[in-house]
């Protein structure tokens, strides 16, 4: 599975109001860049222009892959919320996908997958029944099923506790190595410690940030990802 990177050359606009400053933005294939910002920079919307599920939103300009091939059909995206379908059981909602596209879902594939999340016991269970962490992880099972080389993460950790969080955060990393991942968070830290690349996102456009050293996910208490974290975090307050 090749792993583009994206080249973003564009703004946004809803209606006449602009949403997204213009960008000239690349990113890395086959790494994990961290999207930082302000609330109403447009990183969301970035993502779902992305993903091309922007309803409303005009995009001027392009979104590209590196490799030149078309990016239709080769994005997977996870939202801040798990959206299990409360009436499916676990293995319904892993296999979405694939119904929603009218195929027949790679039933052992979906057990697999939910072997490896550690929801293997839980298969069976509606969403209902599950902890925060569990529904997180059968959302990133799910979004693992569509084995797309590029991968959308919109804050999906953020409604977890700092355990649980770390937890998924690890889980998460090993299971998308290799694969181009574009995640939108708040949290300096989580930057910090997930990135092999960080972008600032303000009103006027884009600037880089360095990544702490080190093969993320790095330890919580690692030195480079603490001193990473500080100067993200005053870096947002100034701006």
């Amino acid at each position: 599975m090749s792993a583009p990177g994206l080249h973003i050359r564009a703004s946004a606009r809803i209606g006449e109001t602009q949403v997204l400053a213009p960008l000239d933005l690349r990113v890395a294939g086959a790494a994990w860049t961290c999207l930082l910002g302000a609330s109403g920079v447009g990183k969301s919307t970035l993502l779902r222009l992305i993903a091309e599920v922007a309803d409303g939103v005009t995009l001027d300009g392009s979104i590209t892959a590196t490799d030149a091939a078309p990016l239709k059909g080769r994005i997977a995206m996870m939202a801040q919320s798990d959206l299990l379908m409360p009436w499916l059981t676990i293995t319904q909602n892993v296999t979405l996908g694939a119904r929603l596209r009218g195929t027949a879902p790679d039933l052992p594939r979906a057990e697999a997958l939910l072997e490896q999340v550690g929801l293997a016991d839980h298969a069976s269970k509606r969403p209902e029944a599950l902890s925060g962490g569990q529904r997180q992880r059968a959302a990133l099972a799910r979004t693992l099923m569509e084995d797309r080389p590029v991968v959308l993460l919109d804050e999906p950790f953020s409604a977890l506790d700092a355990r649980t969080r770390a937890q998924v955060q690890d889980l998460t990393a090993e299971f998308l190595r290799g694969r181009t991942v574009l995640m939108v968070t708040h949290d300096p830290a989580e930057a910090a410690r997930l990135a092999d690349h960080i972008t600032i996102l303000t009103e006027g456009g884009h600037s880089d940030w360095p990544a702490p050293s080190g093969t993320a996910p790095r330890a919580v208490d690692d030195p480079a990802m603490l001193h990473t974290t500080g100067a993200l975090l005053a870096r947002l307050r100034a701006a």
